[in-house]
């Protein structure tokens, strides 16, 4: 494999001081300004400054003055910003961040480079297997079932992981313990894994390049075996998140996440059944019934208090980027529900309460995996509420890590149902949390108090 590139210090901003001290002030500069600006750019077109046509064009002849020039991109540009959506997603950073952080955070470029990129490669593997008829499929103790995209994905991310970052640890879903005693299931796998690269070139030397052979393939699959913890760098990886709506054609994801002293940094999803337009709005058939053909298939992305991203998903290099945020809610009534379809894992019944408490009338949506906190992130949806249906029933941490950072940076906030914080330095699960209520942050409350009251749980 090609040597490891080093590591780049992380900045730190000095100023950022300026922004503790003075919140008050700050606050009203990011309210204040940008609407000055909008307002000069609506209203006052672009005119020549007098006499500096004289200057330019020495003639005695009458010159007319040119029209005035409407000033379109600086509309375009300020329009961008104080968007609807841009607007929740910053009121969601303004709420729930102190101004020091956000300004002092790193950025964990690379990290996101490396991590996009390799969620990238192991969404053409499992596109591959989507599309096969026979996906292999065993089960695992839990009696969840596993199929070759599962290994074959885990085997490409840990591989992009350990050439990059190789003292990092990291908690995966799979081992590679049944595939060493199946050798058609392993060299079915080994096939797919070998196989499977990046077709721009640069970008698959950043990941390391190929795996080298089918013992090295089965190594990196038990390299996921960290227990987690609250100390150190984390990677959470779930190969396909929403096995059940592979195997039957409907949503599912390719997650990983970083997370530093327990606290998740850096969150990627693949959704290769989603639409890539981020204004297309869930139905009731998005959870089923779906391909991964020309118009689909996103890649979401955030870093802590550095906002949230989406971009096609492509079999090269990464495509351009966009911002995301949530949808305004103006109306709670018309909001759009997301809930899992098994009710084995959320109770649907308790949910359907919920939404009447709410005066919500659409019918909510149900999809596998964590393609539903990307849809609410990027406003295709609204809520997502995961109730728990069995009071020792523990989430496992690959199910929302990074889903739970790219809503919060896309204006979000995620709590369990008692109202706190998911916790992921509890281990491999989320020990210290029950249920799942994500939303637009300016509502999250009067949605989370819903809850609370249909399952009759004391504030």
């Amino acid at each position: 494999m090609p040597a490891r590139p080093p590591s780049p210090r992380e900045p730190r901003e000095p100023w950022a001081s300026y922004f503790y001290r003075y919140p008050f002030l700050i606050g009203i500069a990011f309210a204040v300004i940008p609407a000055i600006f909008a307002f000069i750019a609506l209203w006052i077109p672009h005119t020549p400054i007098p006499g500096l046509l004289s200057q330019q064009v020495p003639t005695t002849a009458a010159v007319e003055p040119p029209s005035p020039i409407p000033a379109v991109p600086a509309v375009a540009a300020i329009a961008s910003f104080i968007s609807p959506q841009r607007l929740v997603q910053l009121s969601g950073h303004l709420l729930h961040r102190s101004f020091s952080t956000m300004v002092v955070s790193p950025r964990y470029e690379r990290e996101l480079q490396i991590a996009e990129l390799a969620v990238q490669r192991a969404a053409i593997l499992t596109k591959r297997v989507f599309h096969e008829k026979a996906k292999g499929t065993v089960d695992k103790n839990d009696k969840s079932p596993v199929t070759i995209g599962d290994f074959g994905a885990q085997a490409l991310i840990i591989a992009a992981l350990q050439h990059n970052f190789p003292e990092d640890a990291i908690v995966a879903e799979e081992e590679a313990a049944q595939l060493r005693e199946d050798a058609n299931l392993r060299d079915t796998i080994w096939e797919l894994v070998r196989s499977t690269k990046l077709a721009d070139a640069a970008s698959e030397q950043l990941l390391g390049g190929s795996v080298a052979t089918v013992e090295s393939m089965l190594d990196l699959i038990d390299k996921g075996n960290s227990p987690g913890g609250s100390t150190g760098r984390i990677w959470t990886i779930d190969p396909i998140d929403g096995t059940k709506g592979f195997l039957r054609g409907g949503q599912y994801a390719v997650c990983l996440g970083l997370m530093v002293d327990g606290d998740v940094k850096v969150g990627v999803l693949g959704c290769p059944n989603l639409p890539v337009d981020d204004a297309a709005r869930l139905t009731a058939d998005s959870g089923a019934n779906q391909t991964d053909a020309e118009g689909h298939g996103v890649l979401l992305a955030a870093v802590q208090h550095h906002g949230a991203n989406s971009r096609a998903l492509t079999d090269g290099a990464l495509a351009d980027r966009k911002h995301i945020g949530m949808r305004v809610l103006d109306d709670l009534a018309k909001a759009t529900f997301c809930e899992s379809v098994e009710a084995a894992h959320s109770a649907h019944g308790d949910q359907a309460q919920i939404s009447q408490k709410l005066g919500i009338t659409e019918p909510s949506v149900r999809m596998d995996s964590q393609a539903k906190y990307g849809s609410i992130a990027r406003g295709a949806g609204d809520i997502y509420l995961r109730l728990p249906v069995k009071a020792t029933y523990q989430e496992k941490i690959w199910d929302h890590a990074a889903g739970d950072l790219i809503v919060r940076e896309s204006g979000g906030e995620v709590t369990d149902i008692h109202g706190k914080r998911l916790d992921f330095g509890a281990g491999r699960t989320l020990a210290n949390n029950k249920g799942v209520v994500a939303a637009p942050a300016p509502v999250h409350g009067q949605v989370l108090a819903a809850v609370q009251e249909v399952l009759k749980i004391k504030a």
